[in-house]
This record gives C-alpha cells, sequence and structure tokens, in this order.
C-alpha cells in the first residue's frame, strides 16, 4: 500500500521533446514525498515530470490537475476517473499503514518517505521501467521482475518491508502491469497527442559578458544563451577548433515561455583572450551554429564606452564654455 502513486502511471504520463531527441532516453517519473511529523499532522506533494517540464500535479483537495492540453493522452473519462478514485482510496489508507509500522520499521518521527516511479523510452523502442522508495533521502528498496528488492544499504528495515509488501499479490500485480504494460503504452499515445507543442523549435539568442574577477590577472568570461526549445543544446568556449578545457555549466533554468537559459563560464588569464569564441548548437538552427567571437564582443564594449564619453565629454567643456561667458 506504500506505493500508492504506481496506479498513477497511467494517468500522469507525459512525453518528449523532438525527433533529434528521440536519439536519447526519453524519461518519465512520478514523485511523491510525504513529510510525517507526528501520528496525526503530515503533507503529502505529487507531481509528474517529463525530464524538467512538469505535466501534472495534484491540488489540496487530492484533484489531479493537468498542466498539459495534452497530458491525458488516449485514456477514456470513465479510465480516469477509475484510475482517480484508486489514487483516493490507496491515499486515504498509505499514511495508516506507516503509522502502524512505525515502531517496527523504526521510522523516527519526523520523518520524509520518497518514492518515484515511472519509465524510460531508449533508442530503438525499449522500454525499462523503475519504482523506487526511500527514507529520509536514502533508498530503502525497488520494484524489479515482480519483486520487491531490498537496495544495498536498507539494512533490516528494508528487508522487512519487503517481506510485508511480498504478501501484498494483489499490489504486486497492480505494479508489475503498469509498469510494463501501461506506462510504455500510454508513453507512446502521450508522445503523439503532445507532438505539435513538444515539438516546436525555437531559436536561442546568444551573447557574451565578464563575471566577478576571479583573481589578479585572470577573468571570468560568461557565454549567455536563452530562448531556446527543446531543451538539448551544445555550448562551448572554444580556439580555433579547440574546446577549451574547464569550461563550466550552469544549470538549466526554465522561461516563462517554457523556453530555457544557460549560462557557460571560462576562466582565463587575462592576456590569453585572444582568438576564444562561444559556439552555440542547438535543432532549431538547421546546422548553422551561432559563434560569438570574444574580439568583436570587446570592441562592440569599447564603442559603446566611447559613444558615452565623448558626449559627457562635450557636455562638460560646454558647461565650462557656458559659466565662463555667464
Amino acid at each position: 500500500m506504500l506505493f500508492l502513486q504506481i496506479p498513477l502511471l497511467a494517468v500522469l504520463l507525459a512525453a518528449g521533446d523532438n525527433e533529434d531527441a528521440l536519439q536519447e532516453e526519453i524519461s518519465f517519473k512520478i514523485i511523491y514525498s510525504s513529510s510525517f511529523y507526528n501520528h496525526s499532522w503530515r503533507k503529502s506533494r505529487n507531481s509528474a515530470w517529463l525530464g524538467d517540464l512538469q505535466t501534472h500535479g495534484v491540488d489540496n483537495s487530492g484533484r489531479i490537475i493537468f498542466l498539459r492540453p495534452w497530458s491525458n493522452g488516449n485514456l477514456s473519462k470513465k479510465e480516469i476517473n477509475e484510475l482517480v478514485e484508486y489514487h483516493h482510496v490507496l491515499t486515504r489508507e498509505m499514511p495508516q499503514k506507516l503509522h502502524r509500522h512505525a515502531s517496527q520499521w523504526q521510522l523516527k518521527y519526523p520523518f520524509e518517505i520518497q518514492a518515484t516511479g515511472g519509465c524510460e523510452l531508449h533508442p530503438g523502442g525499449a522500454t525499462v521501467a523503475f519504482y523506487r522508495f526511500a527514507y529520509q533521502g536514502s533508498e530503502l528498496l525497488h520494484f524489479q521482475n515482480n519483486s520487491w528488492l531490498p537496495s544495498p544499504k536498507g539494512g533490516t528495515r528494508a528487508q522487512d518491508m519487503c517481506r510485508l509488501f511480498d504478501q501484498y499479490q494483489g499490489i504486486k500485480s497492480i505494479v508489475q502491469r503498469t509498469l510494463s504494460d501501461t506506462c510504455p503504452r500510454f508513453l507512446l499515445s502521450i508522445l503523439e497527442a503532445g507532438k505539435a507543442d513538444l515539438q516546436r523549435q525555437v531559436k536561442p539568442e546568444a551573447w557574451l559578458s565578464t563575471g566577478p574577477h576571479p583573481g589578479p590577472g585572470r577573468q571570468m568570461l560568461v557565454c549567455h544563451v536563452s530562448g531556446f526549445h527543446p531543451r538539448p543544446i551544445w555550448v562551448k568556449w572554444m580556439r580555433s577548433e579547440q574546446v577549451q578545457q574547464g569550461t563550466q555549466q550552469s544549470g538549466f533554468l526554465p522561461n516563462a515561455d517554457g523556453t530555457w537559459y544557460l549560462q557557460v563560464f571560462l576562466e582565463v588569464e587575462a592576456t590569453e583572450t585572444s582568438g576564444l569564441y562561444c559556439r552555440v548548437r542547438h535543432s532549431s538552427l538547421g546546422g548553422q551554429d551561432i559563434l560569438l567571437y570574444l574580439e568583436h564582443h570587446q570592441g562592440s564594449v569599447g564603442w559603446i564606452i566611447l559613444a558615452v564619453m565623448v558626449p559627457l565629454v562635450l557636455l562638460t567643456a560646454l558647461a565650462f564654455w557656458l559659466r565662463k561667458r555667464w
């Protein structure tokens, strides 16, 4: 009963990017976490994700929120309602099971429970299902080949939980059927349903800047790339055709319109910036990479400074002349 989110896989599955992305694995997962503060107070959180794209949520009343117009795939309303009701039943019973066995499993209040389930679509069409259960951030057990298996570091707690869960043959059959059949089947249908949205191509915009000085005689170069979709992108600092060692990349940050933003850093000696440029490759560019040369950026900065300073000098001279005349 702890694994209450497994039936939701048939409802909460979403899917991937474009045909280029199909060359990589597409991973969908449902994340469930619950904070148990004492015997009577807990707080739960549910969400479904395709990579970093959230496709579903659950509101305070337990109602599933479809965040995309294609999030329900091709399931009928009857199928969705049946699975939602089953989900509600399990969410009411699950806390009771945890509280009942808290002492036996040495679950010390307050504690956190996490569960992650889903499936991956690999190149060639093969699918791999997964389901993992954790306590306080450490994995305890997982489901594989129609059995609950303890994790290597789960200890006796994980072994005791596996023995109990293996007694629920009905739950095991639901988990196995959902992971091996419903999940990949619905994943493919949701890919088709959301194709127009998921396959959209948005070209990135890129620009250069300098970051905080890392030390005497050194400089931090920053290449900014924003507004691109889908997320897979290649951004490197280069000289000639050589990727520069020491290039560091920030995490991907979402923009409000569903596109992405990324920064790529390079720390160099201030005297060794000649010939450096930032190269951006993305599926929306049609093979035409974006090349941003540092010399051009520095030249542009110089012209900007000159354009600002010249009027200031002229205005200052005019002010002195007017004062003298006055």
